[in-house]
């Protein structure tokens, strides 16, 4: 997850990689997360990962609940320019599906997918984040629907409804793979199978 970091919404630089000490605490943390769990992991275990005291820890982050939600607030950030990024391409509405949904998740789904305590985290964020996550799925919505909307223009696919409701199916679709799949190569599979039935049911007839 050397990717996937941020700050709170509500404090902090907008960028990490102008406060290196910060990323380095959230590097730490997600290394200690992944290792032990959200509940086995202390502050100490994150403060002793970024060769800090635990007080001055403290100066950052306030818990590792704040710092939990850092990292969940990071990953909605770069997973939004990732996916703008990803649907410039150009090809099927397959290909480019496939390329986008892969995007949006990241190194993140990867990491949390392979590490044993990927179910309990995922469950972590339901609580401790679900602000976050309905303010970044919307986000992954807007975008999906702004990129429907202008290849619906342009005669590219053919929409069976609005383009929001559209986009927001494709999202639930998606969040619902995450959190069932037994692994990242199941994930992997079904992501990539979502994109041929989303992508073959957009094609103009």
């Amino acid at each position: 997850m050397n990717q996937d970091i941020n700050e709170p919404a509500e404090a902090g630089p907008a960028n990490l990689s102008n406060d290196p000490k910060q990323e380095t605490i959230l590097l730490s943390a997600w290394t200690a997360f992944s290792t032990y769990g959200f509940r086995k992991t202390s502050m100490d275990d994150i403060a002793r990962g970024a060769g800090m005291s635990r007080p001055a820890l403290y100066l950052h982050y306030r818990n590792k609940e704040d710092i939990f939600r850092s990292l969940v607030q990071y990953y909605y950030d770069e997973g939004t320019v990732r996916l703008a990024e990803a649907l410039k391409a150009e090809g099927t509405p397959q290909d480019v599906f496939a390329a986008a949904f892969h995007a949006q998740g990241g190194a993140t789904v990867e990491a949390m997918l392979t590490s044993p305590h990927g179910m309990e985290l995922l469950d972590t964020g339901a609580t401790i984040s679900g602000d976050l996550n309905v303010a970044g799925e919307a986000r992954f919505v807007q975008i999906y629907a702004d990129w429907l909307s202008k290849q619906a223009a342009q005669g590219q696919v053919k929409l069976s409804g609005p383009a929001d409701e559209i986009s927001a199916t494709i999202t639930s679709a998606l969040k619902g793979i995450k959190t069932t799949a037994a692994n990242y190569d199941e994930y992997r599979t079904r992501v990539d199978q979502l994109a041929q039935l989303v992508g073959a049911g957009l094609l103009p007839r």
